[in-house]
């Protein structure tokens, strides 16, 4: 399977669609944290394994490559000592005549030379070709002895020399025998037989200097003890363990003992005699060192692989927050720009319907000020008094239309910003006063807390009361009879003050406050024309200001304009 394909079947390459935002980002959290984690730890967890075995083999071999060299010299070592033996019981058969070794005192005479010079022979013998020993120089009476019954005389005839495995014999102490055949011209056999204790070979083992820790034995390949051992038995006792497989060559062997131990056997065999050279370790005392390597290589990794979910983990989260961010920020931005297209509809709709509107008010101006010129000049007209205030009626509605048009305009963005210095809380003030008695009638309590310090700004005061005008109609529309509703002002920063309207009304949900500002968005059912706040949120923008909302349902609203202390670049130009 190839990975796009194993990716896809474990859906890490699948996102929900943007609307789904709060799945989309855990699934993509999730996905992004196995990703990251399969790219990391999956390497380290590789090269770990493959150190971890690189590192047991190289030490291996450098702990168990000492005990084949030292196995291998000792081996060595008890061949030469019996090659040395052989070949002198070889040399004495070869060198001296059939009659001169039947001479007891004649061989007596040699075998002193023999224990002067090598040392390690307890006797010496000559056995005619019957079996016979017909010669014997030793502390033993086995002159006479018959051996054609013993299996090391039937090997000897047949191979000419024989090496034996170590054994009690007739002399009741461990010891081995070398014998050689010769012929004589006559045609007659005869075998030099010399017995060595194994004391020699204690003393080869005792030289390898190996630690209390360590057991060193010979073994014949039956699997008895040649020499003593420290931990499975005397001499010519059973090995409690299977023989390893046969190797000249010094080998090493895991395997478990009599006791439960599991231990490493470092053995070879020997090339020309029965025996089997073995070192015994235990597993742990040889592999100490290795178990701290590994114990030290499995904290490095689980360390490595603890810092790494944790700098995933962080990672992920940070990247995950910041693309959440990012999207919020272009959904912000195409709301903004869609209200923006919303508002700059209605304003151009607006613009059409003010011209429209002014071109028919211009002629019933015109026509009431020609009936007003006319009951001026018509002195004898019984009803002048009477049209007169009619015509100012007309009049005064249609300043009044002129009025609602100028502002439809200014939403439209088609009227110029009049910036003066102003102060903020006098507009504040100014505000109030038109709705005073309403607050008043209703009961509510309403209280201006106005920063007495509060600089003053440049913008444009009726624009401003309307922005205030509005804002506190929402306000009192949201609050029952007996409600508070607080403005405060005060200095934001060096270049901008804020003004807040706080209520205790219904407040709004999340939901609501995101479409609050777009035209025709209303609440008030049957009453509202949802114009109020769009008018209100083009005013702020257009003299370079903000607004910000916060809001609870069943807690209240919070409406805080923020206003440049100085106009921003073109606005009033």
């Amino acid at each position: 399977m190839k990975i796009h394909e194993w990716f896809k079947s474990f859906h890490l390459l699948e996102f929900p669609e943007e609307g789904e935002s709060p799945v989309r980002y855990r699934l993509l959290r999730r996905n992004m944290l196995i990703l990251m984690l399969l790219t990391t730890i999956v390497p380290l967890f590789f090269m770990a394994v493959v150190n971890y075995y690189q590192y047991q083999n190289a030490l291996k071999d450098e702990i168990v490559n000492p005990l084949r060299v030292l196995v291998n010299k000792t081996k060595h070592s008890f061949e030469l000592f019996l090659a040395q033996r052989l070949s002198t019981v070889s040399f004495i058969a070869s060198a001296y005549p059939l009659e001169e070794l039947a001479d007891e005192n004649a061989l007596n005479r040699i075998f002193r030379v023999m224990r002067q010079e090598f040392g390690g022979f307890i006797d010496i013998g000559l056995i005619d070709e019957r079996g016979i020993q017909i010669s014997y120089v030793g502390p033993y009476d086995l002159k006479g002895k018959d051996y054609t019954e013993q299996s090391w005389y039937h090997e000897v005839v047949i191979r000419g020399t024989y090496v034996s495995d170590v054994f009690m014999g007739y002399r009741k102490f461990p010891h081995l025998v070398l014998a050689v055949q010769r012929r004589t011209d006559a045609g007659k056999t005869w075998i030099l037989r010399a017995t060595i204790d194994t004391e020699k070979f204690n003393d080869l083992i005792a030289s390898m200097q190996l630690d209390p820790r360590s057991d060193a034995f010979l073994l014949n390949k039956s699997g008895i003890l040649q020499t003593p051992s420290r931990w499975y038995g005397g001499i010519l006792d059973q090995f409690p363990m299977p023989l390893p497989p046969f190797s000249t060559e010094a080998n090493v062997v895991q395997m478990r003992d009599s006791h439960g131990q599991d231990v490493l056997v470092t053995y070879t065999y020997f090339v020309n005699s029965p025996y089997i050279l073995a070192v015994v370790k235990h597993e742990g005392e040889v592999l100490r060192a290795w178990y701290t390597l590994k114990t030290e290589i499995f904290f490095i990794f689980v360390f490595s692989v603890v810092v790494i979910v944790l700098v995933i983990l962080k990672l992920t989260e940070v990247m995950v927050r910041r693309m959440q961010e990012s999207d919020e920020k272009r959904e912000a931005a195409f709301r903004q720009m869609e209200h923006t297209h919303k508002l700059s509809s209605i304003g151009r709709l607006a613009a059409g319907v003010a011209h429209e509107i002014n071109n028919p008010l211009a002629i019933i101006n015109e026509k009431a000020g020609l009936m007003m010129d006319l009951l001026e000049y018509s002195k004898d007209f019984p009803e002048k008094q009477k049209f007169t205030s009619l015509t100012d009626v007309i009049l005064q509605s249609i300043n009044r239309c002129r009025s609602i048009t100028h502002r439809l305009l200014g939403f439209a963005r088609r009227m110029e910003v009049q910036i003066e210095v102003l102060d903020l809380n006098e507009v504040l003030q100014e505000t109030f006063t038109f709705l005073e008695k309403e607050a008043l009638y209703r009961n509510l309590d309403v209280r201006l807390q106005l920063a007495p310090d509060l600089p003053r700004i440049a913008s444009d005061r009726g624009q401003l009361q309307q922005v205030f005008l509005n804002l506190l109609n929402n306000s009192y529309a949201a609050v029952e009879d007996g409600g508070a509703v607080t403005v405060t002002s005060y200095e934001k920063d060096l270049d901008t003050v804020a003004v807040s309207i706080q209520d205790n009304g219904c407040g709004m949900s999340e939901e609501t406050i995101k479409h609050i500002f777009e035209p025709f968005f209303t609440t008030k059912k049957g009453t509202g024309t949802g114009l109020g706040l769009p008018i209100t949120y083009g005013i702020i923008k257009k003299l370079g200001g903000e607004i910000e909302v916060q809001s609870k349902e069943g807690k209240g609203t919070t409406m805080t304009v923020y206003l440049p202390k100085k106009p921003k670049n073109g606005v009033g130009a």
